[in-house]
């Protein structure tokens, strides 16, 4: 079966020696192979103000507190996205407020943003669903207007770009995710971006038990809560040596991705995500789209391909109940969506079978 996800790890011969070195040298908590994964990552992708975290959830966390966001707040956000988007707003005692999707590409929709503001809106949260920018520039200015904190959650779209810079850059605040099936996974793991320098020191604080790292333990003192969300010395070194392969495994998805938009295009019955032209996927999931989702889904199967939805609308799961509210542009994309292997794994010749299977479909 052709999968749909799959780990992708820097070879063997150049992992495993700076692993072995790092194990051994005493130093395996956060440290400085974390301090030059910030660096590089940072430079790598064109973001300042990187912070390295326990994982994009940590992240997300830290980005909400950072914004204020506090019990009896709202948070205006997207249910077509995995669950920690939208738990991480429970954890700071504030209500998710769901806005409804662009069934063009189920990102969140711009214009049922602006009618979920209230006088308690706190935040917003954009998430790049399945590596496809959603509409930035509409919607920083909807925030800027309002007084609102922009945050862009990144974890499906590194390599993605907005106006021909990474995504990242427009939000507040901004994670990305390093978890075992992303573009770039270090076992897990993700990075904090921010916005304005003013916003690192607390961020630092808040990652590390409400403490800054370099302060004697017998000399500091705690002034706000903080948490265990460091990222290990262990976990960088494998974040370091995916630095010097990223680049060919995320062209891999863009060129597998740009190869579906040209053949499907061709298929009657057959459609796929967009975003606006300002927009470039980094296509870590694609996204087809088809009234008969799910008889190509089974047919898929049939011809040795794992095809998926994937994941579940948030506003399903019984924690969100008091945000209970109707969405049919969700419903719409929902029940069209199919996701297809697009990944670095997918040969010239596994996507010509992807084709022809959906031809014959």
């Amino acid at each position: 079966m052709l999968p749909l996800v799959k780990v992708g790890l820097p070879p063997s011969e150049q992992l495993m020696p700076s692993l072995e070195r790092v194990l051994y040298s005493g130093q395996i908590a956060e440290g400085e192979q974390v301090y030059e994964f910030e660096e590089r990552f940072s430079k790598h992708f064109g973001l300042s103000h990187v912070l390295a975290m326990s994982s994009g959830t940590a992240a997300l966390h830290a980005a909400l507190t950072l914004s204020g966001v506090s019990p009896g707040d709202e948070v205006i956000s997207t249910p077509m996205t995995a669950e920690p988007t939208n738990t991480s707003i429970l954890y700071c005692g504030a209500k998710v407020v769901w806005a409804d999707v662009d069934p063009v590409s189920g990102n969140i929709d711009p214009n049922s943003i602006l009618e979920k503001i209230t006088s308690k809106t706190k935040a917003i949260i954009v998430v790049h669903y399945a590596g496809y920018p959603v509409r930035l520039a509409e919607i920083r200015e909807i925030a800027d207007r309002h007084g609102i904190s922009l945050i862009e959650d990144c974890a499906h779209a590194l390599g993605a770009k907005y106006d021909g810079n990474s995504v990242g850059l427009i939000g507040d605040f901004s994670i990305f995710s390093f978890q075992a099936i992303k573009h770039m996974p270090m076992v897990d793991g993700g990075v904090l971006i921010c916005k304005e320098e003013r916003h690192m020191r607390p961020a630092k604080k808040f990652r590390w038990f409400g403490m800054l790292k370099g302060v004697p333990r017998t000399e500091v003192d705690i002034t706000s809560i903080g948490y265990k969300y460091n990222m290990n010395n262990v976990v960088a070194t494998i974040g370091l040596s995916q630095l010097q392969v990223i680049d060919a495994r995320i062209n891999a998805f863009k060129e597998n991705g740009k190869y579906f938009d040209h053949e499907l295009a061709k298929i009657p019955g057959l459609d796929f995500a967009k975003c606006d032209e300002k927009g470039e996927s980094s296509y870590w999931l694609y996204t087809m789209l088809s009234d008969t989702s799910d008889e190509i889904e089974k047919s898929l199967a049939g011809a040795g391909i794992h095809a998926s939805k994937l994941h579940r609308p948030n506003n399903f799961h019984s924690i969100f109940s008091q945000s209970e509210t109707s969405l049919p542009g969700l419903e719409k994309f929902y029940q069209r969506l199919l996701h297809i292997p697009c990944g670095w794994w997918v040969s010239a010749e596994d996507r010509n079978h992807i084709v022809n299977a959906l031809r014959k479909g």
